[in-house]
């Protein structure tokens, strides 16, 4: 699934080519981390017993440091605080609003690790950033590549595979060797019918 999303965002750069690479390469990363992190959080709330309030603040904050080391590498915590200090109200009010939605969506996210596990956590994740893609289609104009297609059916594929692993013993997919027997007695059912 996080692969057809960094398809998507691939795509995205064929055809808009004013996207910066490192742009890319960073939204790519944090898909594939965005991937497993669930399955970090399920084992560390297992092994540690902590709770989801526990779990937001250790990885928020070995987030932050991730985050202010790389600002800072690359001289980008400057002007950062000089465009925050220009306008406080704004820059520190939609932070103080997105931290608070972040905090929200984070809790039930990790709820749903507790409950139900890592792989339907990281599946509803995936799913909510394929739907904005869609909705993105619907609602702003946008150029149109069949990689996007491709994109969208490599998600739908990761979904069916998650489906999949979780009910094996319910679900029987046919075996190559089933295939072919199935395709072979076709046409000879069909050169039969057509002699007749």
């Amino acid at each position: 699934m996080s692969l057809g999303l960094i398809w998507f965002t691939l795509a995205d750069s064929t055809i808009a080519p004013n996207f910066n690479l490192t742009g890319v390469i960073l939204i790519s990363l944090a898909l594939c981390a965005d991937a497993v992190i669930g399955n970090v959080q399920e084992k560390a709330m297992k092994l540690h017993n902590a709770s989801n309030s526990e779990m937001v603040l250790y990885s928020y904050s070995i987030g932050f440091v991730y985050i202010l080391l790389g600002l800072t590498c690359t001289d980008g915590l400057g002007p950062a605080v000089t465009f925050c200090s220009k306008n406080l109200i704004r820059t520190y009010g939609y932070a103080f609003l997105f931290s608070l939605t972040g905090y929200f969506g984070i809790s039930f996210v990790l709820a749903l690790i507790k409950i139900f596990g890592a792989l339907l956590a990281v599946t509803v994740t995936t799913g909510r950033k394929a739907m904005t893609i869609v909705l993105s289609f619907i609602f702003f104009a946008k150029p149109f590549t069949f990689q996007y297609i491709w994109s969208g059916l490599l998600v739908v594929l990761g979904i069916f595979l998650n489906v999949y692993s979780k009910n094996m013993d319910k679900i029987r997919l046919p075996s190559l060797y089933d295939l072919i027997n199935k395709t072979a007695e076709a046409r000879k059912s069909r050169t039969l019918a057509q002699t007749v």
